[in-house]
């Protein structure tokens, strides 16, 4: 299996940027990252572009569908598919999110768990049995939210850090850290994303995110995917691998997609931010 080595980039593989992906020239990208619900079962001229794609490039994939938080039964045909999927294009490296998104079908968000020891278990749970169906370790990405959900009863609340480092260590798998879907949560819900990054533990992060986002206002920002990457966030970003060292990292663009040469100037600021952050963790990253 092909692992992303810590110093790479990568961009998403979108059916939009089939043609220049296949015409890349060598350095353009280190990895390439797709959803495999979009690509399980494809044929034709798509289903060869992908296995071209893959023969040559290393390839990582983060599912949309698996729905971790809910309370629905994980589909475990469907997570044989995946893992067929994985290992057909030798992938070491498979996300998902920390979330939930179904409920007698899909919902088509991410939509929060409740931050309370009784969600950790929940969900580790569903975690542990995904990693046992697909064969290896996952990461698990922190995602934008943008209401919290409600604590029944006498139940504790934690707050997002303490939820996410819980989760972690119950169900023993690794970390995706959204740099942008950090920076958006901390101005939404008012607090220091430095802080937040102090609480994360550096010997569980696999990879990072990167992304654009919306500013509906100054107090309220919208993950969309579909924009240019702030330089708030690049500040971010260069604070994450100064605390804990260069991880693979990917940018993501999932619509308002620009000229290729536009997303290679974003993959260039990537690489400028890591030489000038990651030469050596921050001794007092979390580990």
């Amino acid at each position: 299996m092909n692992k992303p080595p810590d110093h790479s980039v990568g961009l998403g593989l979108r059916r939009a940027l089939l043609g220049p992906l296949r015409n890349a020239a060598a350095g353009d990208f280190d990895f390439l990252e797709c959803a495999p619900e979009n690509w399980i079962g494809v044929g034709g001229k798509l289903g060869e572009a992908l296995d071209e794609l893959s023969a040559r490039h290393t390839l990582t994939c983060h599912g949309l569908s698996l729905s971790l938080g809910g309370f629905a039964p994980l589909d475990e045909t469907f997570l044989a598919r995946v893992r067929r999927f994985l290992d057909r294009h030798h992938v070491a490296l498979y996300s998902e999110h920390l979330s939930y998104c179904a409920d007698d079908g899909q919902l088509y968000d991410l939509l929060p768990l409740p931050f309370t020891d009784e969600a950790v278990r929940h969900v580790a749970a569903r975690i542990r049995q995904t990693q046992d169906i697909v064969g290896r370790r996952i990461a698990v990405e922190n995602v934008s939210y943008y209401a919290t959900m409600p604590v029944d009863g006498d139940q504790q609340a934690l707050d997002e850090a303490a939820f996410t480092n819980a989760v972690l260590d119950e169900a023993d798998c690794d970390l995706l850290l959204d740099v942008n879907n950090v920076y958006v949560n901390a101005i939404n819900h008012r607090y220091d994303p430095l802080a937040f990054l102090d609480a994360m533990p550096a010997h569980r992060i696999a990879c990072y995110h990167v992304a654009g986002h919306f500013d509906e206002a100054d107090d309220l920002k919208v993950d969309t995917h579909g924009a240019a990457v702030k330089d708030a966030v690049w500040s971010l970003l260069g604070e994450a691998y100064r605390r804990f060292g260069a991880r693979p990292t990917l940018l993501e663009r999932d619509f308002n997609i620009p000229p290729y040469a536009e997303l290679l100037g974003e993959l260039d600021t990537v690489r400028r931010v890591m030489r000038e952050h990651a030469a050596a963790p921050n001794a007092h990253a979390h580990a």
